[in-house]
């Protein structure tokens, strides 16, 4: 007999369980292609791990409401209770560590800046230590610099300053406010007096070789925790919608297992 619940968690996890052998498969290309970057190659691990926790979750999904299979239905509906739990408990600590870090406006400038000790001990976690060595080769790598080394910004202050700089251009490809440079180009700023003070370390960070520029500075380090910060804020509206939608196929779930045990009643009578 047609049941619209067992259809509906059958339909959507077979749609998960293609999304998985995706990200397997995805992920395979990567190991054996060995020409990724170095930013690339980070993500193989977790994109393998997260596609195949998909695909086994949703083949169980699959196995129990299309075939009726309560061992694989209950262990199922299981897994998605303890991740419906597991995913509130994560966007609600989300919500709190990316509460603060929305950057200073600085005064007749297009762009914001950003400082480290505004954002959580748990987000500057992902830029300490020996992590900031391999994010500063990946901005190298991504040259995130680049659009700005082009057209009017490049050359004319004005058009610089009002320009609405990304986060990570604002901290890494440029000196911060307060350290008074004169702008020569885009990226190539000419240091004040030796003899001028100023509290921001960074101003001696700053190098005009292209390749390294700002990327030595906190505020480098500022911009991208503010990167970060917005794609986890991303994430925690899609967590969100993930959440409503996982308790809806759960509730499917059990309607489906209680389906499940009326079949099997039938046939055993």
């Amino acid at each position: 007999m047609f049941r619209v619940s067992n259809f509906v968690v059958g339909l959507a996890n077979t749609l998960v369980m293609l999304v998985g052998a995706s990200a397997i498969g995805y992920s395979i290309y990567m190991f054996v292609h060995q020409d990724v970057t170095d930013c690339e190659s980070a993500i193989r691990a977790p994109l393998l791990t997260t596609g195949i926790i998909l695909f086994v979750v949703s083949l169980l999904g699959v196995i129990g409401s299309c075939f009726e299979e309560n061992v694989a239905m209950i262990s199922y509906l299981i897994i998605l209770i303890a991740g419906i739990v597991v995913l509130m408990i994560f966007s609600i600590f989300l919500f709190f560590m990316t509460n603060k870090g929305a950057g200073h406006v600085v005064s007749g400038r297009g762009y914001r800046e950003y400082r480290t000790v505004d954002f959580s001990i748990w987000l500057n976690s992902f830029v300490g230590g020996n992590r900031w060595v391999g994010i500063r080769s990946c901005l190298a790598e991504a040259n995130v610099c680049d659009d700005l080394s082009d057209g009017r910004v490049s050359q004319i202050a004005d058009a610089f300053y009002r320009k609405n700089l990304s986060p990570i251009q604002s901290g890494c490809c440029k000196p911060p406010s307060d350290c008074n440079f004169q702008f020569r180009n885009a990226t190539f700023w000419i240091p004040q007096a030796k003899n001028a003070t100023t509290e921001n370390g960074d101003c001696g960070a700053w190098s005009n070789v292209q390749t390294e520029l700002c990327f030595n500075c906190n505020a480098c380090k500022a911009g991208v925790l503010a990167n970060i910060r917005e794609k986890w804020r991303h994430l925690l509206v899609f967590n969100m919608c993930l959440l409503i939608l996982l308790i809806a196929v759960c509730t499917c779930g059990c309607r489906a297992r209680l389906n499940n045990l009326t079949a099997t009643k039938s046939d055993g009578a």
